[in-house]
Order: C-alpha cells, then sequence, then structure tokens
C-alpha cells in the first residue's frame, strides 16, 4: 500500500503540491442511492411534490456541489472542471432513487472528491425536500466507480468490491 499524499514527513497535513504534474483530461464517475418509502418515490417520479421537482433541483445541488469541493474538503485543490453530469434512475424494486454524477476536468489532479461531493449533495438535496413525507429515507453505497487520467491512469469498480 502506497503512503498518505495528505501528510509531509513530519507527519502534519499539507495540501499536495501537483505543479509539476502533468495536465491532462480527468474523468471521475461516482454514484450512491437514497432509500425511502414506495409512496415517497411515486410523489418524486410523478412530480406530485409540494416543493416541486425534486430530481431537477437535486441535479442542479449537485453540480454546484462538485463546484463547491475545495471549499467543503480542506485539502482539495481547486479545479476548473469542464463537465459536470448527474442522472438519476428510480428503481422500483428497492424503492431507491440511484444518483450517478461523471465529472470532467483537463488538469494536474483528479476530480473523484468532485464526483463523490455531487452525488452526497444531489441525495441529500432528496432528502431535504421529501423528509416532511419520509423522515427515514437512508443514503448509501456512495462510492467511486471510476477514475481516468493522470499518472495512475484508468481504475475501475470491481463487482465484488
Amino acid at each position: 500500500m502506497s503512503q498518505l499524499t495528505h501528510f509531509n514527513t513530519a507527519g502534519e497535513a499539507h495540501m499536495v503540491d501537483v505543479g509539476d504534474k502533468a495536465q491532462t483530461q480527468r474523468l471521475a464517475v461516482a454514484e450512491g442511492r437514497i432509500l425511502m418509502h414506495a409512496d415517497t418515490l411515486k410523489l418524486i417520479e410523478q412530480g406530485g411534490h409540494k416543493k416541486g421537482d425534486v430530481l431537477g433541483i437535486a441535479r442542479i445541488a449537485g453540480i454546484m456541489g462538485a463546484k463547491k469541493t475545495a471549499d467543503l474538503v480542506p485539502l482539495c485543490h481547486p479545479l476548473q472542471l469542464t463537465s459536470v453530469k448527474i442522472e438519476f434512475v428510480c428503481e422500483q424494486t428497492s424503492n431507491a432513487v440511484v444518483c450517478t454524477a461523471t465529472v470532467k476536468t483537463n488538469g494536474s489532479t483528479g476530480v473523484e472528491m468532485e464526483a463523490l461531493t455531487a452525488v452526497q449533495v444531489a441525495l441529500l438535496t432528496i432528502y431535504d425536500m421529501c423528509k416532511a413525507v419520509d423522515r427515514g429515507m437512508s443514503m448509501r453505497d456512495i462510492q467511486l466507480v471510476k477514475k481516468m487520467g493522470g499518472k495512475s491512469g484508468t481504475w475501475t469498480r470491481q463487482a465484488t468490491e
């Protein structure tokens, strides 16, 4: 296992110097789900929520979350994102909304944190908008699915992970 990069030789937290790293196209895909009552999912799907289009607002929130990651995670570099795509799938069999975030940049560091933040913020927004009818919603399985670019190349989550 390699060393943690956010600590210097004295064990102090620091921001990694990425100034000498090559500028490459970077991509990260993350996903997560929010479980809920069947009636809550139906309300979201049918657009009958009195607060408006739950998934539309959650999509915007996810995009904003990706853009604000460096403000939320102390040692993340502020990045010039070139694309943030948020997708939702409603799964009736599990009474869940699955969120997938795909984030891209051209830079010297990856966008994994931005993709993971986008998923979390989108799911939190769904929770916020629906908590009046379902306080028992649960966010789960937030994870990186794929990353591309940089020195380490491409990584894809295996089914057993």
